[in-house]
């Protein structure tokens, strides 16, 4: 007798899933009364048509990812000493990494918890749960947690446009303590992020390395840094020895916060933060004709979902183009995008496409993804969202 429910594949579905990946797609899935009747959410066993037991997973009949696998075992149990395991092993691995506890301790299916993301800002952890599966888990979750990491402060962040998809509400609450704001420790950089106001757990640690190599090449220059956000590649390119640095983005709370910590840096004075639509900036400063040694363009996702893909490119395009006339000879170009459904291949195809309608010759020196906190699972490419190119422009 079995601990959980068993769903099928249909014959010569799942191919993804039989060859190791962790997700099988709900039209992959024989649908039979029970199936159909079973809540979102519920642990279950998977199998294929043949009776080959392809592990434990969550099931969701109305999510587009049907299945998401928890393990490549049959009947495991996700209590909490499943999770704390887990954690466990999560929080190993970025203990070797890194010296201050300050980084992405769960990364989805990169940890093999899917639907499941924690960043860890010393004493505190946000907890952001995008499905149906990781809700229901919420309690056994949250006890690992707490015996693994202990932390003093744990934010809920279930705000994530994703949840919709699974059938969940809304909320942000605090699950133990209280706070918004807070300092964040980075390649010896002091940041403060709003962590149940700001965007998504409220700071993004995918892109510490990419920081680091821009701040590596800023000594003497003047730096432009779009979407700069709380400033994390403005103060970066500041304390590695930049000229001047000015930072653009839409959020006045964002530049706040990129205010504060500028201060809190001892680099006020080098650093201007400007609340502005970044391609009608992009187009006043290319009709002045300003110039910067280094221009950062790091957007929010151009490419929401799959039927975005055309609109989302062009819009990759442009910021290229835009953004190649404000370099200045000799300077450096970065370029990024965190929106998984676009390739690689093809976000890197928009960059040069963009870069060479404006005549300028360029050499890609850099291609980059997120940070080794954000591990990838082999198997399933869309967990390497984060795609990064810096060119050097003649």
């Amino acid at each position: 007798m079995t601990a959980h429910p068993t769903v099928r594949l249909k014959a010569r579905e799942g191919r993804r899933i039989r060859a190791g990946a962790p997700w099988a797609f709900s039209n992959e899935v024989e649908m039979s009364n029970a199936t159909k009747a079973l809540a979102p959410g519920t642990v279950v066993n998977v199998a294929g048509d043949d009776g080959q037991v392809y592990g434990t997973g969550y099931f969701n009949p109305g999510s587009l990812i049907g299945i998401r696998l928890l393990g490549s075992r049959a009947d495991i149990v996700p209590d909490e000493a499943f999770f704390a395991a887990r954690l466990a092993r999560a929080k190993d691995l970025r203990d070797a990494l890194y010296p201050r506890p300050f980084y992405r301790l769960v990364h989805a299916e990169g940890d093999f918890l899917p639907g499941l993301t924690i960043d860890r800002f010393g004493d505190c952890c946000v907890v952001q749960i995008t499905t149906a599966g990781m809700e229901a888990l919420q309690k056994p979750l949250l006890a690992a947690l707490d015996a693994v990491v202990s932390p003093e402060i744990v934010i809920l962040r279930a705000d994530t446009p994703a949840r919709a998809l699974e059938g969940l509400d809304s909320y942000v609450r605090a699950a133990r303590g209280e706070t918004s704001r807070i300092a964040v420790e980075e390649n010896g950089i002091r940041y403060f992020a709003d962590l149940a106001g700001g965007q998504k757990t409220g700071w993004y640690y995918d892109q510490r390395d990419n920081r680091a190599f821009m701040a590596s090449v800023a000594r003497d220059k003047t730096v432009l840094d779009a979407f700069c956000y709380t400033g994390g590649f403005a103060l970066a390119a500041a304390k590695g020895g930049a000229r001047e640095v000015i930072g653009l983005d839409s959020s006045a709370p964002a530049l706040a916060l990129a205010e504060d910590s500028a201060a809190a840096n001892g680099v006020s004075a080098l650093c201007k933060f400007v609340k502005a639509d970044i391609f009608e900036e992009f187009e006043r400063l290319g009709n002045a004709k300003e110039t910067f040694d280094i221009v950062i363009a790091d957007p929010p996702p151009f490419v929401k979902s799959r039927k975005d893909l055309e609109v989302g490119a062009k819009a990759y395009r442009k910021l290229a183009r835009l953004g190649t006339r404000l370099v200045a000879p000799n300077g450096f170009l970065f370029l990024a995008s965190c929106s998984h459904n676009i390739a690689p291949d093809r976000f890197a195809q928009e960059c040069a496409l963009g870069i060479g309608r404006s005549e300028r010759r360029a050499r890609l020196i850099r291609q980059t993804g997120a940070g080794p906190d954000h591990p990838v699972h082999p198997m399933l490419p869309e967990s390497a969202y984060l795609k990064a190119l810096v060119f050097a422009l003649d």
